[in-house]
């Protein structure tokens, strides 16, 4: 008696080679928990659990960026792919050059984005400090905040060349972060940003 594998009859007649698309594919055939936020990193998979003080920081930045965004320029958790192998974050905050239109598939470009700003969350902090920030500055991101609730601090990130930011300045929650000299044009109120 032979048994076909119809299964792997299909995998094997699809390509072998590994997108965003077919990862993401996946992901939404898989129960992802509840208030779980997902992405993918240099082609793994990272799920994280959306914590109050997080969406507390989140909606702070998102309620000030709307002073110089339309809410059709900006996003939240949406994915973005972005340079390097299988980069398709979800950032926590975007915002999005005048004129920008999401594609064709519905998805923002990375040049498309003037703004990123990801809020630490303990269990993913490797990848924003690490290979995000590298990814933001390799697609030319020009500002680039990370809002650190465990520390109490935000990293700021500008003026990126050869995937690199040449300008990193720290700011403890409580100072204003000044980004009126870049496109963005404002300064970010860091005083309600809550701690964990």
């Amino acid at each position: 008696m032979t048994v076909v594998d119809t299964d792997r009859i299909e995998m094997a007649e699809e390509s072998d080679e590994l997108t965003l698309d077919k990862l993401f594919e996946r992901l939404e055939r898989m129960p992802v928990p509840e208030g779980y936020k997902v992405e993918i990193v240099e082609g793994a998979v990272y799920m994280s659990p959306q914590r109050q003080n997080h969406w507390l920081i989140t909606a702070d930045i998102y309620d000030q960026l709307r002073t110089q965004y339309p809410r059709t320029r900006t996003a939240s958790d949406v994915r973005i792919d972005f340079p390097g192998h299988l980069n398709g974050f979800a950032s926590d905050v975007a915002a999005m050059v005048k004129g920008a239109e999401p594609s064709a598939t519905g998805r923002w470009r990375p040049q498309d984005v003037e703004f990123v700003a990801e809020v630490i969350s303990k269990s993913t902090a490797a990848n924003d400090y690490g290979p995000k920030k590298a990814a933001y500055a390799t697609a030319e991101v020009p500002v680039y905040l990370i809002a650190d609730p465990c520390t109490g601090k935000c990293h700021l990130h500008l003026m990126p060349k050869d995937g690199e930011y040449r300008v990193e300045t720290t700011l403890d929650f409580g100072m204003d972060v000044d980004l009126t000299e870049t496109p963005v044009g404002l300064k970010l109120a860091t005083g309600e940003f809550p701690r964990d």
